[in-house]
């Protein structure tokens, strides 16, 4: 793919996609939204280098390096107030509900567990993708995604609508 008709052609495309992984990640529309544009801005500056058929997982990459710099960095744009903003109905978040209990459960993860789960389960890659993605071993995104499940498993909005297993105090 080259071009500026084929970039915008994969943009519109690929944008609700996207988002919904950067949801996932940030756990906020408006940094979600930030981070889609922030990556999509960065591909189109070297579009004509992007090899292949398949430009997705360069894009999905430059997305969880953006994250991942925003998050080292302590990128943090929001301050507390007296008075809090107007809502904004955003309408539908493209598949992702931000008030279930999965997704608040999720967002109690540390950044770097929530990043392994949402890329292995939500984005369905295998170990070894995530591992590329993340810029790490293969062994720790096993060891994240453990330490993530656990966490998971014990969380208590979860553990609220899970019936009571015979053995269990």
């Amino acid at each position: 793919m080259s071009g500026p008709t084929d970039f915008e052609k994969f943009a519109s495309t690929q944008y609700a996609a996207l988002l919904r992984t950067a949801y996932l990640l940030t756990q906020n529309r408006s940094s979600a939204e930030d981070l889609v544009q922030a990556t999509l801005a960065k591909c189109w500056l070297s579009w004509n280098r992007i090899q292949g058929d398949d430009p997705l997982p360069y894009v999905r990459r430059t997305l969880i390096n953006t994250y991942t710099s925003w998050w080292r960095r302590k990128w943090n744009t929001e301050y507390p107030t007296e008075e809090l903003p107007e809502v904004v109905d955003h309408g539908g978040h493209s598949g992702v509900e931000t008030g279930t209990d999965l997704a608040r459960a999720l967002a109690r993860l540390p950044k770097r567990m929530r990043a392994v789960i949402v890329l292995r389960f939500y984005e369905d890659l295998t170990e070894a993708e995530a591992a590329r993605l993340l810029n790490c071993s293969v062994g720790t995104i096993k060891s994240q995604t453990s330490r993530a499940l656990t966490k998971l498993r014990v969380d208590p909005s979860i553990l609220d609508h899970c019936p009571a297993k015979e053995g269990r105090a």
